[in-house]
């Protein structure tokens, strides 16, 4: 009986025919590791930040009077309140690092080469909406971190010339931060993750168009691939199991690690903390904001364009590797490039942290600041570099798995 109706449906809708081609015996390089897991992780995040943001808008209150009081009425007063919250604010911390690792394993592998770059270019556009998301969900909580957390960052508009100064007044809604512009953010934190759940689906679209990368980087032959269930459907369930471990300490033994002391204060616009930090997965970024300072008037300029810089030089990554050789585990050069531009990044977000008048060995951070974003950006130079002069030679590739 259910066969009919499955048969009578699939006539009309082929679901199950979907499913099996595109799920189920869709085909996989057999040598995927578990640095692939991390793409189905995103997946799993992005759906626990839709179902515990869904619960929570039904209780707060998007005012400046009221919207700190009824995140404190979430807490205490509505039943499972705590474990919504908690869960929300850690999962977007749990959602940088499955996409930091996710974005530092496609550039390792190569994942950007052709035919691969929309692919990677969705990706790109997702890791910005991504981040606009999350600053905007932080500046709900409307602590003091929040709200001068939003006043530092819509002041970087002023530095566009000429429309700045009108632009950041329409963003505001006035002419400081406040009423209206609380409900302009919760209205876009509303709106932007199903923008992304979109863009998500395209992602996977393309993915499934031009098929998985894998970690040798060769074009694959039929033999080289096996189904993705059940093989890879386990694998991934044990990856869930692994990470969703650790989420579950944070949630229930650690859930303020990652949260600012400050943001349990009520937003005070007549007094500034001593010490405004963003959210740790935006400190690298900051930290290249704050670098760009020795260019006298054009310096809040110039560092907002090296921060989005920063992000948006990833859409031209697939045009400076100019190596025949996709995957890093056969470039010495490259690879041996990549993990500097780690440790850089990790550098970057320690320099962020720290207050900017902070002395190291005698010497302003400020020039720690500014040598780690030139290594940031030398990292690009450089690949195109050494890839499109040939200086590097790499090893044998095997033709097949």
């Amino acid at each position: 009986m259910f066969k009919s109706l499955m048969g009578w449906v699939d006539e009309r809708l082929p679901i199950s025919e979907f499913m099996r081609t595109q799920a189920v015996e869709y085909p996989t390089p057999k040598n995927l590791n578990y640095w692939w897991n991390f793409g189905s992780l995103a997946l799993l995040v992005l759906i626990i930040q839709l179902a515990t943001g869904i619960f929570l808008v039904m209780h707060y209150k998007p005012d400046a009077l009221l919207a700190f009081d009824s995140v404190e009425h979430i807490m205490r007063d509505v039943n499972w309140g705590w474990l919504l919250r908690y869960m929300h604010a850690n999962g977007a911390t749990f959602f940088f690092v499955v996409i930091y690792i996710h974005i530092l394993r496609g550039m390792y592998y190569g994942s950007y080469r052709a035919p691969r770059e929309i692919l990677w270019w969705i990706g790109v556009i997702i890791f910005f909406l991504l981040m606009g998301t999350g600053f905007i969900g932080y500046v709900l909580v409307w602590g003091q971190m929040s709200y001068w957390g939003a006043v530092v960052i819509t002041k970087l508009i002023t530095a566009i010339p000429l429309i700045g100064e009108g632009l950041v007044v329409w963003v505001w809604g006035g002419f400081s931060v406040g009423d209206p512009t609380l409900n302009r953010f919760f209205s876009l934190h509303y709106l932007l993750p199903f923008v992304l759940v979109g863009l998500v689906v395209l992602h996977i679209w393309a993915l499934h168009a031009v098929h998985s990368n894998n970690p040798d980087g060769i074009d694959l032959e039929e033999k080289d691939t096996i189904p993705f269930h059940p093989y890879f459907t386990i694998k991934d369930f044990f990856g869930y199991g692994v990470a969703l471990t650790i989420y579950c300490y944070f949630v229930f033994f650690a859930p303020n690690a990652f949260l600012e002391p400050d943001n349990y204060i009520p937003a005070n616009p007549m007094q500034t903390p001593p010490h405004i930090v963003p959210e740790w997965y935006f400190l690298p970024f900051y930290a290249i904001l704050r670098s760009i300072d020795f260019l006298g008037p054009y310096s809040k300029l110039a560092g907002v364009v090296a921060m989005v810089a920063a992000i948006a030089i990833l859409f031209v990554l697939p045009f400076l590797d100019r190596s025949p050789v996709r995957s890093f585990r056969y470039r010495g050069i490259s690879k041996g490039l990549f993990w500097i531009f780690v440790v850089d990044c990790f550098v970057l977000g320690w320099v962020g942290f720290s207050p900017a008048d902070r002395m190291v060995f005698g010497l302003p951070i400020v020039y720690i600041g500014r040598t780690a974003t030139a290594v940031y950006f030398g990292y690009f130079f450089l690949l195109w570099l050494v890839t499109a002069l040939n200086i590097e030679k790499p090893k044998p590739v095997p033709k097949s798995l």
